[in-house]
Parts: structure tokens; C-alpha cells; sequence
């Protein structure tokens, strides 16, 4: 050690006698610097910023700053060390002489002093002006792990950006954070949540929903007297041994004994009522002497079992004697996890899997690949998961991918991937649930995960003197020179060549392999999720011009030099040429219709899309499968109505996943603290997803406004449309951790169950040429909305919370409403609130006291997690 240290210092001296400058401390400067982003003016061209010359997307930008500070007791070197940094914003001009930047591939840029920078003393600050593309308005814009970069040094973080949780946005000041668009409504604090919620009515005691079961059933009828449950004995015939111990299973969750009150549940397939004969139909008979069930079919068997847990609070207790008839709404009651941008663990996947089983939801949408991560293992292709399931400071990117989404340099968060026995027994988990899982490998946009996995297995296996084997499964054309922007600032990397026989070959190995796992599990691969969105160049969107264009309100951009996806692929010109397309912009649809006929061997009956993936297809017929799936996001303030229904007119079985109800990746609601991307909604709440109206889309726009808090209007153009269901999206961008996923996933996932089992009375009927419009129509019956509301909400405060905290999962906590100098309330009833006069001592608030507290924050019911704090008046 001793040594060291001499060699250490001899070495510094040598260079100081030369004039060398001595290599930085990257560790050090880890240590030390911090890095924080303020805006100065979300209207940067109203600003004075040059938005259209630097190419803003319809010359929307902001100007801030990038402030670097020395919080350390040493100088921050002035130069041999580079900063990596994330910005979700394209960053167009970094105004300074101090430092360059460099985009080096998707959120990810080098920041690096120059010879204008001197260092940085300590407690020194220096503020860096920018412009970067749109708009910040969250804190969850600005991404934390910036790190360090030292030749020959491990990387460093920087110890003050580490925290998931922590905001690196100075507060915004004045009206910035409102859209720069505009914005009808106010910043929720807790004074106007107070407001909100007040408008929704009274809440009902415990006692008034005591019937009342999360999702609602088509019928109840009441009988005389009561049954205590402290226990059931299961006695179910035409369900599966596995069935029978997932609800067994759910039962010890619920806190039941292993015996007790008698189940008993068979199939009696079409002797129901017509109404319950479906897939998915039961009849549940509480009596004195136990319980019956009767199901069309295993599932309908198990959905009863689970109604008669839903009526139960933790722990047990006693129902009403009754009967429940209940069918399902829709056979696609689905909801979709992005594991792809940072992976969720098994653990936390079950725990999904649970919830959606208990409130009936029956697909599991799983997004195993896309730009940031491969994550699923393939026999055959380890370098799939090798490279492409992890993201590492590593520029060759051989041994990983780039850091991107805050991942740190060496695969600090969103690493991972489901081994190929992990992915069977999740199969056979959901299978034992009543769930689909249906696979989603992202092609041929959002795909450089796969991309450079490929590649890197390329440069291996050339360097073994094996190119047969090298070029097998290449996903590109090496010849290929295409300049093309991926939406989420990636070049044509991001995109498999669908012209050159290595990715035909790949998606036929990837299929089979899956399929492969599925048939292991006891679930044969019924749909295959294509993906099939985004295959685009954005510059050549219509918020560009070219550089001798003279509109102001776009960005200009070099039109010359920008290409389609593969517009300079030598093997996609070859294909052209050939006759086997027509041209360069249908290939993604032709390269659909492949995949269709791969997957179709395979035997599913079905491949979805999303709806940009079969763009320019005239019904299902185009396509091998038998049937033809389309994820439908469109927002409805945007046409999605019109979307949806057209779609589902030419025969595609139409799923809704419109992103201004039903993406929970949005904020809950408007404030800057809120986690979450809101390109469609700044506010999401569960009041929001409860009160979509799916057979009747344009009703929606009576009661909910734009992503502004504008009314739009919506009309009932076409004949009515039959979908096949609906599902929520999980998107993993701004979900870093697993419990930033379960804060954004529930409660809003009751909701989403809610409605994609059972059709509430206040929703209208479709009825062709009607208008709906917020604040100017009155045909939707708001009172039967909020009370229905109000009803689902004290069930979830008074009964289900309590399960969901015994189950492991880290709901969001209530926020507090309150009436300054007065009262406080929740959005549910049941729920812990805590005040303090001095945000230090917290006292538990008594519902109806009235208290001069200055601080409020919600409380979970077992004590273990709070929420934010309110402080009253900001």
C-alpha cells in the first residue's frame, strides 16, 4: 500500500515537472459534484430561443440551465473527465464555452469540459445555459445517476443524483408549470383536492357497501340472514388441481382458514342463464347451509370463488345471505407491463398476477423487448440477454448496452431478464389464475436491444473465424447508411432490417423458442404480440421543414439528409427491385404479414399489434392468423373514437388502451411532484379510469377534458362498434424501481378491472350522431357516476386497501384534502391521514376534526409507508 502511495506521488511529480496535468480522481469527482436543472422559461421562442433554427418539433423549447456545483472540500478538476447525463428532452444547444455536449444515442449525452473551463472550487456553482426541445414539468423529467468518466477509471456516480426518489428540478416558478399550450385547470394542492373530492359527494359508511364487490356484478339479489366466514373448504369440480391451490392460496392471503364454511363449485356450461353462458359466467348462491358455484366454465368457477372473497374484508367476517349472477363485459380484460425499459422481478410479477386474478382481469400483456433491454432468454442466442439485458458504461457496447433511463454506469437499476424456467413457471403461475400471457417482442421499430445484441454475437463469432454462423441471425445491413430519429432519439440501430435473411431467421427462433416455453407451462402460445408501432423517422414528421423553409412554428431540419427506415439499405432497394414490394415505405406492413405466417405455423390463432403496426391493412384477411388483434392508443381528444371504430369495423378484434384513461405511467394528477410522462394526461386518477366509457367513446368527452383541461367535443359518427376489450399500459420509462411500479399500478388497476368487467348504469348507450362535449352537453348522468364512484372507493378503503397491504403491495397512498382551518378528507374513505404543525411530530387526524395543521400527509393502513407531504398554502 505504502508503495503505492510512493509510486502515486512520484508520479504526480514527474507530470508536474513536465507539465503534464495529473489524472483526475473519478471516484472523487463522484463524490463532490452535483448536478441540478432549472427552467427559466417553458415558451422558449416567446423567450428569445432560436427554437425553429435549432429544430425543435414545431418549434416547441425550452431555456435553463444544467447547474454543476462542488459540494465537496476538493477542486473539481478542469478537464481529463466527461460527465454522462439523461435528458428525456432533445437537447439542442448547450450556450457556453466551458463544455461541449454530445448525443451519444437515445436520452444519453457526454458533457465535457473544454479549455474555457478552470475547475470548480468547492461550494463553487456553475450554471450552464441550454435549450432543449418541448417542454419540463415534471421533476420526474429530470433523470438522476449522471456519472463520471476517467480513462483507465471505473466509472463513478455522482453520490448526490443516486436517489430514485429524490427531484434534481429546481421548483418551477410562476405559471411554468402549466403547458405552454395552455392550462383550464388549477394545480392540485391540498387545498383543491379538497375541492375535487368534495364534488364528488358523500361517501358511504362501511355498513351501506357491505354487498357492494370490486368489479360490480351484472346482478345480486338479496336473501334472509347472514353467513360467518372464518374459513372455506374447497370442493370445485371441472377446475384444475392448480386452480384449486391458487385459490386456496388466496384464501390464506385473505387471512381464511384452511376449513370452514363449504364451497362447492362445478361446471354447468349453457344450463346459466343465456346472459352468464359466456366464458367467464357464474352463479354464486350464499346460503345458510355454505356456498355454491356454478360456472359456464373453469374460469367462471373460479371468478365466483373470487366474488365471495371480494365480499369478505381481511381476516374474514360475515355476508349477507344472496345470490350474484355476473358474466364479463369483455373477453380481453387486459393489462400490459413494459419489463423491457427496466425490468420487474418475478416477485413483484406474481404479485400482479394476484390482483388481476382477484378482480378478474385475464391478460397479461408482457413487454419483453424494445431499445433498452432484451428480457427473455432465448437457447441459442445468449448474447440476447448477455448484452441486450443489461446496461453498462461500455461505448463498443459488446458486453452491454449504453446506460439509458437513469440505469447508472454498471446496471445500478432496470437490469435483468426471465430466465427460460422463470418464464414457464410465470406462465404456469398466471395459467392456474384464469390469465393469457401474451409475449410482446417490439419489431421492427423500438428493437436496438436486439439490434446490438446481434451484432455484438456477429463480432464474436467473426473474430472465431465462424461467419456462417456470425451472419445467421444479423438483424442488419451493414451496407445500410440510413440517417433516420427514432421517437425516443435513437438512430437506425434502433430498427431490424426486415430485408435481410438473419431476421427471419431470428424471428422464427425467437417464436418457436417461446412458443416452445408456453406449451411447457400447460398454456399453448395463443397470441403473439407483434408490436409493430413507431417504425418511423420523426424529422420527417409534421413538425419539421426543411432549412429554407420560412415557417415559424417548425423546426428545421436538413430534409436532404434524412431517410425513411432502411431508405439506404442496399437489401431493401434489392427487395423493391425486385417486385416483392412496392416500395421503401411498405415494408413494415409487408414485414407484418411475415411475422403473421411465422407465428401462425406456430399455432397461435392470433397476432396483435398496435394500431401503427398495421397501418395501410385492409381487415384481418391480410394477415396468416386467424385472427388479427389490434391495440388501439390513440387519445380520444385526438380521434381515438373515430380510430377505434373504424378499426374494429374492418374485422380487427379492436383492444382499447387509449393513454388518456387507461396508460399508468401518467401522473395521478396535476401537480409537478407526480411521477410520470404526459405526452396525452397530466392527470390520471382513478376517478378518471373508473369513469371511462368504453362502448361509448365519444361520451367521455362530457366528462373528462383534454391533456390541458380544455373540453373538446366528440360525436358518435359511426355505426356502433363491438371491441374485444380493454387493457391498461404500464410503460416502464419513469419506473426505475418495483415500487415506483406498484405506486403507479395501483389502485388505478381496480379501476381499470372495474370497467372491463361490468358496464355501468350512467353509461349511455351508443347512439349514432350524438355530441358530447364537457360543459356544454348534459346527457351523461354525472350524480349516478359519483355515486357509483363513491360506492367503489369505500370498498376499496374499507376492504380491499387492507388485502392489498397483506398481499405485499405498495399502493399509492391517499393524498389528504383539506379545507384550510377546518376538516380533512381522502379520496378514500377508510383511509389514514396525519397532520403536524411542524412537519416533524405527526398526529393521526380523527375524520371531522377540524385542525389549523399547516402540514398533511396519508398514511397506509399498517403504518409502514407514507405519502408526500402537503404543506398548506404552497
Amino acid at each position: 500500500m505504502k508503495a503505492a502511495l510512493w509510486m502515486s506521488a512520484g508520479a504526480m511529480a514527474v507530470c508536474s515537472a513536465f507539465g503534464w496535468a495529473a489524472q483526475p480522481d473519478a471516484q472523487a469527482i463522484g463524490k463532490s459534484l452535483a448536478m441540478s436543472v432549472a427552467v427559466d422559461s417553458n415558451k422558449g421562442a416567446a423567450a428569445g430561443a432560436p427554437c425553429a433554427d435549432l429544430g425543435a418539433d414545431w418549434a416547441l423549447c425550452l431555456k435553463g440551465r444544467v447547474i454543476l456545483e462542488n459540494k465537496g472540500s476538493q477542486a473539481v478538476a478542469a478537464e481529463g473527465w466527461s460527465l454522462y447525463l439523461h435528458s428525456i428532452r432533445r437537447i439542442l444547444k448547450l450556450d457556453t464555452s466551458q463544455f461541449s455536449i454530445r448525443h451519444l444515442t437515445g436520452d444519453l449525452y457526454e458533457l465535457k469540459p473544454t479549455a474555457g473551463f478552470k475547475g470548480l472550487a468547492p461550494g463553487q456553482k456553475l450554471e450552464l445555459p441550454l435549450i432543449a426541445e418541448y417542454w419540463i414539468l415534471q421533476n420526474s423529467d429530470v433523470l438522476p445517476r449522471p456519472y463520471v468518466v476517467v480513462h483507465g477509471q471505473a466509472p463513478a456516480l455522482l453520490a448526490h443524483n443516486s436517489s430514485d426518489d429524490a427531484s434534481y428540478l429546481q421548483p418551477l416558478k410562476g405559471d411554468d408549470w402549466k403547458h405552454p399550450g395552455g392550462e383550464a385547470r388549477p394545480l392540485m394542492t391540498a387545498e383543491q383536492r379538497y375541492v375535487a373530492l368534495s364534488q364528488r359527494g358523500p361517501a358511504p359508511s362501511a355498513a351501506a357497501v357491505a354487498n357492494r364487490v370490486i368489479p360490480a356484478p351484472l346482478r345480486q339479489q338479496a336473501g334472509a340472514g347472514q353467513l360467518a366466514v372464518k374459513g372455506v373448504s374447497l370442493t370445485l369440480a371441472g377446475v384444475s388441481h392448480a386452480q384449486r391451490q391458487a385459490l386456496e392460496q388466496r384464501a390464506s392471503q385473505l387471512g381464511l382458514a384452511a376449513a370452514g364454511v363449504g364451497v362447492e363449485g362445478r361446471v354447468v356450461g349453457a344450463a346459466l342463464p343465456a346472459d352468464l353462458a359466456v366464458p367467464g359466467g357464474y352463479r354464486l348462491d350464499i346460503g345458510a347451509a355454505g356456498v355454491k358455484v356454478e360456472g359456464f366454465d373453469a374460469a367462471g368457477v373460479f371468478y365466483g370463488v373470487q366474488t365471495l372473497y371480494g365480499l369478505l374484508p381481511q381476516g374474514g367476517g360475515v355476508i349477507a345471505r344472496q345470490r350474484v349472477e355476473d358474466a364479463p363485459r369483455y373477453q380481453h380484460r387486459g393489462f400490459m407491463v413494459d419489463v423491457a425499459r427496466n425490468f420487474r422481478q418475478p416477485a413483484t410479477l406474481k404479485r400482479l398476477i394476484d390482483q388481476m386474478a382477484a378482480y378478474k382481469l385475464n391478460k397479461l400483456h408482457l413487454h419483453l423487448s424494445d431499445d433498452e433491454g432484451w428480457r427473455i432468454e432465448i437457447p441459442g442466442l445468449p448474447e440476447l440477454t448477455e448484452v441486450g439485458g443489461k446496461r453498462c458504461h461500455d461505448l463498443s457496447e459488446s458486453r452491454c448496452l449504453l446506460p439509458q433511463l437513469a440505469s447508472g454506469p454498471a446496471n445500478q437499476s432496470g437490469g435483468g431478464y426471465l430466465g427460460r424456467e422463470q418464464y414457464i413457471e410465470l406462465v404456469r403461475y398466471a395459467q392456474a389464475r384464469s390469465i393469457e400471457v401474451i409475449p410482446e417482442i417490439d419489431m421492427p421499430a423500438h428493437a436496438r436491444a436486439a439490434v446490438v445484441a446481434m451484432e455484438a454475437r456477429y463480432r464474436k463469432l467473426m473474430a472465431e473465424g465462424k461467419p456462417q454462423q456470425a451472419s445467421e441471425f444479423r438483424l442488419t445491413d451493414p451496407q445500410d447508411q440510413s440517417n433516420t430519429l427514432s421517437v425516443q432519439f435513437y438512430d437506425r440501430r434502433t430498427y431490424l432490417n426486415p430485408c435481410v435473411p438473419g431476421t427471419s431467421r431470428f424471428v422464427d427462433k425467437v417464436i418457436s423458442e417461446v412458443a416452445a416455453m408456453h406449451r411447457e407451462a400447460g398454456q399453448p402460445l395463443a397470441t403473439w404480440h407483434f408490436g409493430g408501432d413507431e417504425a418511423k423517422n420523426i424529422l420527417l414528421g409534421g413538425g419539421f421543414q426543411d432549412v429554407s423553409g420560412k415557417d415559424p412554428g417548425k423546426g428545421k431540419v436538413n430534409m436532404a439528409e434524412q431517410d425513411q427506415p432502411w431508405g439506404r439499405s442496399p437489401a431493401c432497394k434489392a427487395l423493391v427491385a425486385s417486385g416483392k414490394a412496392a416500395k421503401i415505405s411498405d415494408l413494415p406492413l409487408n414485414f407484418s404479414r411475415e411475422v403473421s405466417r411465422i407465428v401462425a405455423r406456430q399455432g397461435a390463432a392470433t397476432m396483435a399489434a398496435w394500431q401503427d403496426g398495421i397501418h395501410g391493412a385492409g381487415g384481418p384477411g391480410d394477415f396468416a392468423t386467424r385472427n388479427l388483434m389490434v391495440t388501439e392508443w390513440d387519445t380520444l381528444y385526438w380521434g381515438g373514437a373515430k380510430t377505434a371504430s373504424e378499426l374494429a369495423a374492418k374485422g380487427f378484434q379492436t383492444v382499447l388502451a387509449m393513454p388518456d384513461y387507461l396508460y399508468f405511467d401518467f401522473p395521478y394528477e396535476l401537480n409537478p411532484k407526480e411521477r410520470g410522462y404526459y405526452w396525452a394526461s397530466r392527470a390520471t386518477d382513478s376517478y378518471k379510469v373508473f369513469s371511462f366509457a368504453p362502448d361509448n367513446l365519444p361520451q367521455n368527452a362530457e366528462v373528462m377534458p383534454d391533456r390541458q383541461g380544455q373540453p373538446f367535443e366528440a360525436v358518435s359518427e359511426a355505426a356502433p362498434a363491438r371491441y374485444a376489450g380493454m387493457q391498461g399500459q404500464a410503460w416502464g420509462e419513469i419506473m426505475r424501481t418495483d415500487a415506483q411500479f406498484e405506486q403507479m399500478v395501483y389502485p388505478r388497476l381496480l379501476a381499470l378491472a372495474e370497467r372491463a368487467w361490468h358496464r355501468a348504469g350512467w353509461e349511455r348507450p351508443y347512439r349514432v350522431g350524438e355530441r358530447y362535449q364537457l360543459g356544454v352537453t348534459n346527457l351523461v348522468n354525472k350524480a349516478a357516476l359519483n355515486q357509483d364512484w363513491q360506492q367503489f372507493a369505500a370498498v376499496f378503503g374499507y376492504r380491499e386497501a387492507a388485502k392489498l397491504e397483506k398481499a405485499g403491495v405498495g399502493y399509492r397512498v391517499a393524498l389528504p384534502g383539506v379545507q384550510p382551518g377546518g376538516r380533512a378528507i381522502a379520496e378514500w374513505p377508510g383511509a389514514r391521514l396525519q397532520h403536524s404543525q411542524d412537519g416533524k411530530s405527526w398526529q393521526a387526524y380523527r375524520p371531522g376534526e377540524e385542525s389549523d395543521a399547516r402540514y398533511w400527509r396519508g398514511v397506509s393502513l399498517d403504518g409502514k409507508r407514507v405519502s408526500r407531504v402537503e404543506v398548506l398554502g404552497q
